[in-house]
């Protein structure tokens, strides 16, 4: 309540939403690959992503007051607005080497990027697309620099398997397509924005098996949302899911705010220029269930994170998700 008091004038709101792309490229030449760090984690709270694996995974149990603990052996910890647990930090010290060094990709923009090939010069069809041979197939929406596409190629050896991947900013794209772990055989990047329906997606509707939301959603316009999820589901196969993770209401990041960067209800600007939204469970499950997608998941994630050099506690809030679309109802299948 007190941060909100105080709304962001309008025409300014005008132009963050304008200059969006401006911010995230802006973003991404800042930090380059050393913001967020590879989310080893995903595996262990999505499974899909790596079907080899044992999906077996104990499910977070559910309080009665509706918030959610994950068994201990599932807290690994996570790394979102640059905060990580002293675990996590530990855990993933040994990872760093797996990504190229980012002096050395920002050296190779220029002289790779004619040999990337771009959405906007492929002829796709129905039977002739990037992956098309592929029997597995995941679309990650806003791969940012990779921490996400690059432990799935890593993690999941299997030869059916082909990853998409699509950032806003150019900068992003860049930096996962001249990654030297970037392998056009079995994934491909490209820029896209969410909020256009005229741009355009390299694989055919019913054509994948997941799609990955990750702190992404929240980035969008709140009344932008419906639509971005209703085209996202047209990409499922029968059967495939959405996988979300993402900021929940009252999570620290929403609490720490200034007056003056709240440009709605639940939704703020930062200091960058970037903004972010804080869900509730039942926002996400609407969001969901109206773009015909039926409800796997739908879970409060709260912790308690501590900064020991700092002595600082930071109590976390994420929502994570899973909505699958179902399968024609003459067929019985779930």
């Amino acid at each position: 309540q007190e941060n909100s008091r105080q709304l962001v004038p309008q025409d300014k709101q005008d132009e963050y939403e304008l200059n969006a792309n401006e911010y995230w490229n802006d973003f991404y030449k800042i930090h380059e690959n050393g913001f967020f760090k590879d989310r080893h984690w995903l595996f262990t709270e999505f499974p899909e992503l790596a079907p080899d694996q044992n999906l077996s995974q104990p499910e977070a149990s559910e309080y009665k007051d509706g918030s959610t603990r994950k068994p201990r052996e599932t807290r690994l910890g996570s790394c979102e607005n640059g905060l990580c647990s002293l675990e996590t930090r530990t855990q993933e010290h040994h990872q760093l080497d797996l990504m190229k060094d980012s002096n050395d990709i920002i050296n190779r923009l220029d002289t790779d990027r004619e040999a990337v090939p771009k959405l906007g010069d492929l002829k796709l069809s129905d039977g002739d697309f990037p992956g098309s041979s592929a029997t597995y197939r995941i679309l990650e929406v806003g791969c940012g620099a990779g921490n996400t596409v690059f432990p799935i190629l890593q993690t999941n050896n299997d030869p059916g398997l082909f990853v998409y991947c699509c950032d806003f900013s150019n900068t992003a794209v860049d930096l996962v397509q001249t990654n030297a772990e970037y392998d056009s055989s079995r994934c491909f990047a490209f820029v896209h924005d969410l909020c256009k329906d005229q741009s355009p997606y390299p694989m055919p509707e019913e054509s994948l098996d997941i799609i990955i939301l990750i702190f992404v959603l929240s980035a969008l316009l709140p009344e932008k949302m419906q639509c971005v999820i209703n085209r996202l589901s047209r990409l499922l196969k029968p059967g495939g899911m959405i996988l979300l993770r993402d900021y929940g209401r009252y999570d620290l990041a929403q609490l720490r705010f200034k007056k003056g960067r709240c440009l709605s209800d639940n939704f703020y600007v930062r200091g960058d220029g970037t903004r972010v939204y804080f869900f509730t469970q039942d926002e996400l499950d609407a969001l969901f269930t109206t773009a015909g997608l039926e409800k796997v998941q739908n879970l409060v994630d709260r912790r308690l994170q501590v900064n020991r050099g700092k002595q600082v506690t930071m109590h976390r809030v994420w929502i994570q998700c899973k909505y699958r679309k179902p399968f024609p109802s003459s067929t019985g299948q779930k």
